[in-house]
């Protein structure tokens, strides 16, 4: 297993010979209005992906499976709508099956709690994001678990640490978990994706697994940035932390 991080929570795991897109976001620089009621006006992305658009091209046609945990436009905007291909097996929550028909996707894979592909079985997870009023009007999220052999990988997807995430560790004791940090958070009401805090729960999780914190310096509304996660978290965790 190998993770290619992009930008945000843009990632491609290689698996085997397999090649699964999650949450793309492909917009370029400025291309999206902010995200309202934040602390900035700043437009969305903050920065660019890491691929001109030959390179992006040419990475989205060795694609084999793409993962999009839910339709907000910083994990699937209108830019992922028009490249990535239509063909390609989706798997998505069932709440997202009518939208992502509507836009074309005609091989859409919903996961109601697991299902196998290519020997690879994939889960479906719970989480909140956010609390109280805001972490209502927010979902539906969810999280999925890969798993082959010995190897589990845990996309948390867009949460804050609750009871769902811990559930999810408990029952997959995952190798590896990829959490969306950030703090993201509005002018009134909590962060609705990871604290520094809520990283630090994962990693002190019993499953002692690795994790990989994403989902920064890329939208307007996400304070928490990579230096401070670590700075936060510190060295006791070696390399079981890992900001890309």
């Amino acid at each position: 297993m190998h993770i290619h991080f992009l930008r945000h929570a843009t990632v491609v795991v290689a698996w085997g010979t397999h090649k699964i897109l999650v949450d793309p976001m492909l917009s370029h620089k400025d291309a999206l209005d902010t995200v309202p009621n934040a602390a900035n006006t700043r437009r969305n992305p903050l920065i660019d992906l890491p691929l001109s658009h030959t390179e992006l091209a040419a990475l989205l046609d060795t694609i084999d499976a793409v993962i999009v945990t839910h339709l907000h436009r910083d994990h699937w905007d209108v830019a992922a709508q028009q490249l990535v291909p239509k063909h390609l097996p989706l798997f998505c929550q069932p709440e997202d099956t009518e939208k992502l028909t509507a836009q074309g996707f005609h091989n859409l894979v919903p996961v109601d709690t697991s299902t196998t592909w290519e020997g690879i079985r994939i889960s479906r997870t719970g989480g909140q994001h956010g609390t109280g009023d805001i972490g209502k009007l927010m979902a539906p999220v969810s999280g999925f678990v890969l798993e082959e052999g010995a190897d589990r990988l845990y996309i948390a997807g867009d949460t804050i640490w609750c009871d769902e995430v811990k559930a999810a560790m408990d029952q997959y004791q995952p190798t590896d978990t990829i959490v969306n940090a950030g703090a993201a958070q509005f002018l009134t009401g909590d962060p609705i994706t990871m604290t520094a805090e809520d990283v630090l729960q994962v990693l002190q999780h019993p499953a002692n697994t690795r994790v990989t914190a994403v989902h920064m310096e890329a939208i307007n509304h996400c304070y928490l940035t990579k230096e401070k996660l670590k700075a936060t978290i510190g060295d006791s965790f070696g390399d079981r932390l890992i900001v890309p």
